[in-house]
């Protein structure tokens, strides 16, 4: 029978997601984490707003952070980054525009006498002053020791590389290896400064080549060979691992073509995400519970059916978000059990329909068999229309809404559609089935419908006088 099988599916399901180890996947606002608001700090137009979203999420998903959401809100894109360990950190990488350059180092900064007078003649239109975190005696005020250059024009720009990956050396130490691309701009441009550097030219006297990301000397190897091939590149230095992980992520995945400052920043600690989900489970039982006393005292039998075709599609539904969950990245938020919650009064309703057009059969004098039988299909036509009413309705919210409430609608939708498959597969043959028992076609008091009541015929010696007018 159609409901038996339906009910078997639930069943499987569910022992597949238990035994799988799938469970859904808690959103920012369920599990903690951090939410930034970024501007671009001058003009930017949509096409490099979408470029900067589409490198942003390619950084989180390699820093490995479970369903983040990277949106676009005016000229403003949001990131929220649940279940972070590190939100500042994440925030860093994935904001970083990472204007990456090779330029040769024209001078180090003597920890006592500081950085030398160069001559004005010799001075590059593009010499600048930056820092880089390398072991000297001295320490800033945060603990940290740095180190100025002096650095000349630029050699190879960050569009030169084609690939970074962070790998542990022979010598135990962590370093990245680069790969630059082929042609002019690529492998020869960097084969030209490292000609220049390891001859110690004028314009390379120190023989080091700085490695400049936005402002900051992440560092300065030493160049000690002319030549290269382009995949044969490492840059090593004083990295740990999540140094040297870090840096091979951003040159990896680009530079953001817009410049970005921060607006806001919201952190969501684990502690009020678990609240705000104990508070949404509660929310739900409690409404799940009431509903459930309401439908089994009016409508009895028929109740529990209702209340087994909730417990089924919701097996279902489970299964179905742990499944996305897990292979999807799709993540439950606080909105999305809003949503779920108020599918179970559009799951109640289809029964509602259905039950009150076999009682109105009944009440018209038609057997409960005949009743529940033909009801439905008048029912179905109703239900389909509510449901379709609600499926356009989180249709429009989830392409016109972002964040969070496109999870209402999302969970809404899906329970929607899960509704429909559990009315015409499980609680139509399963009351059908209930219709065909003899008992409750003897006592339908027991499936929330009135007896029927007879109406009484009037005794013969009770009729009123006839009286007959004379022709």
């Amino acid at each position: 029978m159609p409901f038996v099988l339906t009910l078997l599916l639930a069943i499987g399901a569910l022992v597949y997601t238990f035994a799988a180890g799938n469970e859904p996947l808690l959103g920012l606002d369920l599990q903690g984490g951090v939410s930034v608001v970024l501007k671009p700090t001058e003009a930017a137009t949509t096409d490099q707003l979408n470029q900067s979203i589409d490198i942003m999420r390619r950084r989180v998903d390699a820093l490995g952070v479970a369903e983040p959401e990277v949106t676009l809100q005016g000229s403003n894109i949001i990131v929220s980054l649940p279940g972070v360990d590190d939100p500042q950190r994440a925030l860093d990488l994935v904001g970083q525009t990472a204007e990456l350059r090779f330029r040769p180092v024209l001078e180090i900064e003597d920890p006592v006498l500081g950085l030398g007078p160069i001559e004005e003649e010799n001075t590059p239109p593009e010499d600048v002053t930056a820092e880089a975190e390398v072991v000297l005696p001295e320490a800033d005020d945060d603990g940290n020791t740095i180190r100025r250059y002096r650095l000349g024009p630029t050699a190879v720009f960050g569009a030169a590389v084609a690939d970074a990956d962070a790998v542990l050396g022979g010598v135990n130490q962590w370093e990245v290896l680069l790969e630059l691309k082929e042609g002019a701009e690529g492998i020869d441009a960097w084969n030209a400064i490292a000609a220049t550097c390891f001859n110690a030219a004028e314009t390379c006297p120190t023989t080091q080549l700085g490695i400049e990301l936005d402002g900051t000397v992440i560092s300065a190897p030493t160049i000690q060979t002319p030549s290269f091939t382009r995949d044969q590149i490492s840059i090593s230095g004083s990295f740990t691992e999540e140094e040297a992980k870090d840096l091979a992520l951003v040159l990896r995945f680009g530079a953001l073509p817009v410049e970005l400052e921060t607006q806001q920043t919201q952190t969501v600690s684990a502690t009020l995400g678990r609240d705000a989900l104990d508070a949404g489970v509660v929310a739900g039982l409690v409404g799940i519970a009431l509903v459930a006393l309401f439908m089994i005292g009016y409508y009895r039998v028929l109740g529990l059916i209702a209340m087994g075709s909730f417990l089924v599609g919701a097996g279902l539904l489970w299964s179905i978000v742990a499944w996305l969950g897990e292979t999807q990245g799709l993540a439950l938020t606080l909105a999305g059990v809003t949503g779920l919650i108020v599918s179970v009064g559009v799951s109640v309703d289809s029964n509602i329909v259905y039950y009150e057009n076999v009682k109105e059969d009944v009440r018209s004098g038609r057997p409960v068999r005949s009743a529940i039988e033909r009801a439905f299909s008048e029912a179905f036509s109703t239900i389909v229309k509510a449901d379709v009413s609600t499926l356009i309705g989180a249709g429009l919210i989830y392409w016109l809404s972002i964040g969070p409430v496109r999870g209402f609608a999302l969970f809404l939708g899906l329970a929607t559609i899960l509704d429909l498959f559990v009315a015409y597969y499980f609680m139509r043959p399963l009351c059908v089935a209930a219709g065909r028992s003899k008992f409750l076609n003897a006592h339908p008091r027991w499936l929330g419908i009135p007896a029927l009541r007879t109406e009484a015929t009037t005794p013969a010696s009770a009729q009123p006088p006839t009286v007959e007018v004379p022709s």
